[in-house]
């Protein structure tokens, strides 16, 4: 059976929307590239010495790999020549990048350039975020304020998985979740994930338990009940990769709930709320899942600073709707 490819699903799309004018398309088509440039970089990373850190730390504190350097300017490079694209915001930078033609643009990217670099060294799933919001409208400069945009404003999300195989799962407009899966003999993404839905009542838990000292005691309760099986829900395993989206994708495909809830030093969590969080809720709350922080939904929150963060509580609807029945707010 012939697969619809990447480039032909998006073409379809934009011919089922009545005012589409082909801006966003090609935008997800350079994401399409960009995750085909970062897959191949990191199949040959341990040949070309790419392995490892810079010695650097970035804006958010972590230790800088070669591979977060090196995507972080493949995500820059693909968008230089689209003038639909103002400018792009990225974890790994401190501020905005803006393009000589930005007058022109309608669009922000922003996005994680390689979540998990963690796992680089030990041949482990990578993934690439990412979210397109359109520009607010007047002739003024932009400025960072105008990237502050709650989930909901979103015009599409999606992320890039960089496992055994390397897989592109995306979001567009009112549309449904799509998945397609690289087919590297050709290097084209080909359709094997339509009209994706997150299960309800199966798959696993995903949280870092190693964290559990840090934790407030609701939450490490609702943690407990998890690992004891006395949800309600049904037997829920436990997996974690370190890798959000990897952590996500499985979720995503078998059901269950990621948790990375606020520490006691630090309330507001790990994940930027602008570059992960808000994006892979969006790919949640399409698929028929939820997302929250615990109190309000993700997509809901407006974020007041490029690098804000939040705890996540997010998968299938069941699973989402018990840990906000158990945690305090």
């Amino acid at each position: 059976m012939s697969r619809p490819t990447l480039t032909e699903h998006i073409l379809l799309s934009q011919a089922a929307a009545p005012h589409a004018t082909g801006e966003l398309s090609r935008i997800l088509a350079r994401l399409s590239l960009a995750g085909r440039m970062i897959s191949q970089r990191i199949l040959n990373a341990g040949c070309l010495g790419e392995h490892g850190d810079t010695g650097e730390v970035n804006v958010q504190g972590e230790d800088v790999k070669m591979l977060d350097i090196l995507s972080n300017d493949i995500f820059i490079r693909v968008f230089d020549t689209l003038s639909s694209v103002a400018g792009i915001a990225s974890e790994e930078m401190e501020d905005i990048h803006l393009y000589d033609d930005w007058e022109m643009g309608k669009y922000f990217v922003l996005f994680d350039p390689l979540d998990g670099s963690g796992n680089i060294d030990i041949d482990g799933s990578l993934g690439s975020i990412f979210a397109v919001h359109a520009r607010p409208e007047g002739d003024g400069p932009i400025t960072q304020e105008d990237f502050l945009q709650s989930g909901k404003n979103q015009v599409a999300a999606g992320y890039i998985l960089y496992g055994p195989a390397t897989v592109f799962v995306y979001t567009a407009g009112q549309g449904a979740v799509s998945g397609f899966t690289l087919d590297r003999s050709v290097g084209e993404f080909f359709l094997t994930h339509p009209n994706m839905t997150i299960p309800d009542g199966g798959g696993h838990y995903s949280v870092n338990e190693s964290n559990q000292t840090k934790w407030e005691s609701d939450v490490v309760d609702l943690v407990e009940s998890y690992r004891l099986g006395k949800t309600g829900l049904g037997k829920r395993g436990a997996r974690y990769t370190g890798a959000f989206v990897a952590d996500f994708h499985r979720t995503l495909l078998k059901g269950g709930v990621f948790m990375y809830p606020g520490l006691k030093d630090r309330p507001r969590g790990k994940l930027r709320y602008l570059y992960e969080a808000s994006p892979l809720s969006m790919i949640a709350v399409r698929a028929g899942g939820k997302a929250t922080d615990g109190v309000r939904d993700i997509l809901d929150l407006k974020p007041e600073a490029l690098h804000e963060r939040c705890p996540l509580y997010v998968g299938s609807k069941s699973d989402v709707d018990y840990v906000m029945s158990r945690l305090k707010g």
